[in-house]
């Protein structure tokens, strides 16, 4: 059949997640990390969908726009029908961007006028209501996001998001319009484009917003989103829930977490995770500083800790602590330090016979995923909203189950639980 949706996401944790929906509703899905050469094809074998996973969220605008149009060029290539740009449900971002500057180079690329943009995902109570958007019950320039150690999010009014990163007009399709159906969002895009609106937000509180914006925009060449959208557009192509779409090997070998997130959610998972007086080192930022070894000590605590389940290897801490230690070591740097420690910790897990790996955080998976030399996932069943597991073949061809959490999803029992659940063929 082909491929059907080409998805380009910005971190490795948001393409996972989408990759995650697309799965549910029936697709089968590949995630390919960063864009593979020209000629590539066959990495995506039997894939429905293909989805791009760039680390392109923190990075320049003017990169995160490059990557992103080469992303664009490979799925064109291979033969994508519909283009999705992936961003957090958070809607992470700065006034420079990225979001914007990224929407408006694919939209130049492709030659399209107009597209949606909408970070809803109910699921994991991220809503959308008249433009603003909600995590959980507060707004999230009321939330933890407005700690963000790279992009703290202090305005919950997305189109004045959007509109400060672009320089084409972002409009709104409310709630009145989502809630009657797909040919009245329909109508409101023909107002909207006809006022010369080249973005508009998306209201979204429910999945079944998610479905009629979903049949809407068949059709239209971008849409822009977090990963709810993805519930909505593989019935535009026939697809239905299937359990197949998420089949994967059995798992095998050790198993370990890497947790380089400092969200709420995952704060949470780590101090479960102690409560449970299972085996955890902590990462200090400045032992690393000060030039200990510390990935040869968290290796070595692994080492004789892993025959007795999951082990952590953590960094996360409070917004306060990682504040100072920002303030010590500046906030690029801290975050370099740790993602390189938890880099060299990974190699050295796999090598210790590690094959179920679960990595918190978008900057922590990149930097995982990349020291291990993965070049594609298949998708596989949900673990939590937003989060499956995923297979993978070592550079030496050994497999490797791993999941790639976002920071900000997961119950509070994540770290034991997805290994129960890949034991168990659960999604």
């Amino acid at each position: 059949m082909g491929i059907r949706l080409g998805c380009i996401a910005d971190d490795f944790t948001g393409a996972t997640d989408l990759a995650n929906n697309l799965v549910r509703a029936g697709m089968r899905v590949v995630q390919l990390i960063d864009v593979p050469p020209t000629g590539a094809e066959d990495l995506v074998g039997d894939a429905d969908a293909v989805v791009i996973a760039l680390k392109s969220r923190t990075t320049p605008a003017s990169e995160a726009v490059a990557a992103s149009l080469r992303a664009l060029q490979w799925l064109r290539s291979a033969g994508a029908e519909q283009i999705y740009f992936k961003y957090c449900s958070t809607f992470d971002s700065t006034r420079a961007g990225n979001i914007g500057p990224v929407i408006e180079a694919l939209m130049d690329a492709i030659g399209t006028d107009f597209t949606v943009a909408t970070p809803a995902f109910p699921d994991n109570g991220r809503t959308v209501f008249k433009g603003h958007l909600f995590v959980g019950d507060v707004l999230l320039s009321e939330s933890g996001m407005r700690h963000h150690p790279l992009t703290p999010m202090t305005d919950s009014n997305l189109v004045s998001v959007l509109g400060a990163q672009t320089a084409r007009p972002v409009g709104l399709i409310d709630h009145t319009a989502v809630a009657a159906g797909a040919e009245a969002i329909r109508k409101r895009v023909e107002v909207l484009r006809a006022e010369g609106v080249g973005a508009a937000i998306v209201d979204a509180v429910s999945n079944d917003d998610l479905l009629r914006l979903g049949a809407a925009v068949k059709g239209l060449p971008l849409v822009t989103a977090g990963s709810g959208l993805a519930i909505g557009l593989p019935a535009n192509w026939g697809f239905e829930p299937s359990p197949a779409a998420a089949q994967l090997p059995p798992p095998c070998g050790h198993q370990a977490v890497l947790s380089g997130s400092v969200s709420t959610a995952t704060n949470g998972q780590v101090r479960e995770f102690l409560r449970g007086g299972r085996p955890a080192f902590r990462v200090d930022p400045l032992r690393i500083a000060a030039g200990e070894g510390v990935a040869g000590q968290a290796l070595a605590f692994a080492a004789a800790h892993l025959t007795d389940g999951p082990v952590l290897v953590y960094s996360t801490e409070a917004p306060e602590a990682v504040s100072n230690v920002q303030g010590r070591l500046g906030v690029t740097e801290a975050g370099e330090l740790v993602e390189q420690i938890l880099a060299r910790v990974a190699q050295g897990l796999v090598e210790l016979g590690v094959r179920q790996l679960v990595v918190a955080g978008g900057e922590t998976s990149g930097a995982v995923v990349q020291a291990l030399g993965l070049t594609s996932l298949r998708i596989g069943p949900q673990i939590d909203p937003g989060v499956p597991w995923c297979a993978a073949s070592l550079p030496g061809g050994d497999p490797l189950h791993i999941t790639l959490k976002s920071g900000n999803f997961g119950g509070p029992d994540f770290f034991t639980s997805a290994f129960t659940r890949l034991e168990r063929g659960e999604s």
